[in-house]
């Protein structure tokens, strides 16, 4: 969903994204949000939850990812909302890896904790040439949250070998049992 920030007809367009890992508050990539926030390229809207059923697994390094793969799991996931702006998305975008095939940002289905109200956001998503298989290596199970005790297996960018691109690990964490 893309809503304008002010009511003139230069305004700058922000899109709702539903964070549901590393970029939430009290974990590793929030930096990024801070900043996006103190330079008005993003503003919290509150926590929500995913309206569908959708698996929210790790993957290499445990990196948290969302799979597009509606009511294959049992639980709807929760995040935070955000407001973001076009500079932002840019941003958000280099780091979730979308010209490299990690994620892909797509539409998504959230409403407010409590509330049936649904509002159309985007999310970054699995990238589809590897979500299906992450699954299956994930033995079909998913979390409700990234939460501070899913993210223990999580390791820093910086922290993670450069022998090889993150997609390539991708492919060797899929393939293996």
């Amino acid at each position: 969903m893309t809503i304008s920030v002010t009511n003139g007809a230069d305004a700058p367009k922000h899109t709702l994204i539903f964070s549901y890992g590393t970029l939430k508050q009290g974990f590793s990539n929030h930096k990024l949000m801070q900043d996006l926030i103190s330079k008005n390229d993003a503003v919290f809207v509150g926590n929500y939850i995913t309206d569908r059923r959708l698996p929210l697994v790790r993957g290499p390094y445990g990196v948290p990812f969302l799979l597009n793969l509606p009511g294959a799991s049992r639980h709807r996931v929760r995040g935070e909302l955000y407001s973001v702006s076009d500079a932002g998305l840019q941003r958000l975008d280099v780091l979730e890896g979308i010209t490299l095939g990690h994620y892909e940002r797509l539409p998504i289905s959230v409403r407010p904790e409590g509330s049936d109200t649904v509002v159309e956001a985007e999310a970054y998503y699995a990238h589809r040439n590897f979500a299906e298989d992450m699954w299956r290596r994930s033995g079909y199970e998913g979390f409700e949250a990234f939460s501070d005790e899913v993210a223990k297996g999580y390791v820093r960018r910086d922290l993670r070998p450069k022998d090889r691109s993150f997609r390539e690990q991708i492919t060797l964490f899929c393939s293996s049992s």
